[in-house]
């Protein structure tokens, strides 16, 4: 029987928590609706999963740390919709395709913004985004935004879902 005694140091700890920060966050969605809105995530890394289903991941919050945000995607028969800054340069070139996938960019314009880098595999479904004021209209039209606007109204402060990057 051994009784070595065992110690823990504060570089396990530091360590931990680096990797805790480039830890990807995983949005599931899986035969239903996942919005993702507002300052919920401080990550610049991403995993989304989504089978006949849709996914809004609303990344245009000041909480998330500057440099590039990677999105690592596997979609099949879903659609996920991406809210981005006006000024956001998007690169799929790593995305595969498997019978029909697209990536909908109406403006198509890459701005010198935060650079957004989306992988992985689309299997006959699509990724949409929304840059600037349509982006704000997206949020706007949800009921997430209704129970967002009722809640800041009760404590006197300003919604967050329209706009995250508003402080006012």
């Amino acid at each position: 029987m051994n009784t070595t005694p065992t110690t823990t140091t504060d570089d396990t700890t530091a360590a931990d928590t680096t990797a805790d920060r480039t830890a990807a966050e995983r949005v599931h969605a899986y035969y239903g609706a996942v919005k993702k809105l507002g300052h919920w995530t401080d990550a610049r890394r991403f995993e989304v999963r989504a089978r006949r289903a849709s996914a809004v991941l609303d990344l245009r919050s000041p909480h998330i740390p500057d440099g590039d945000i990677e999105i690592e995607v596997g979609i099949d028969h879903s659609m996920v919709k991406l809210l981005v800054p006006q000024d956001a340069e998007i690169d799929h070139w790593d995305l595969r395709y498997t019978g029909r996938g697209r990536v909908k960019d109406w403006t198509g314009e890459n701005g010198g913004g935060r650079r957004i880098r989306i992988t992985g595999e689309i299997k006959h479904g699509e990724m949409r985004v929304h840059r600037g004021g349509v982006a704000t209209l997206s949020a706007l039209f949800t009921k997430e935004f209704v129970q967002d606007a009722r809640r800041a109204r009760r404590e006197g402060t300003t919604p967050v879902i329209a706009d995250p990057s508003h402080t006012g």
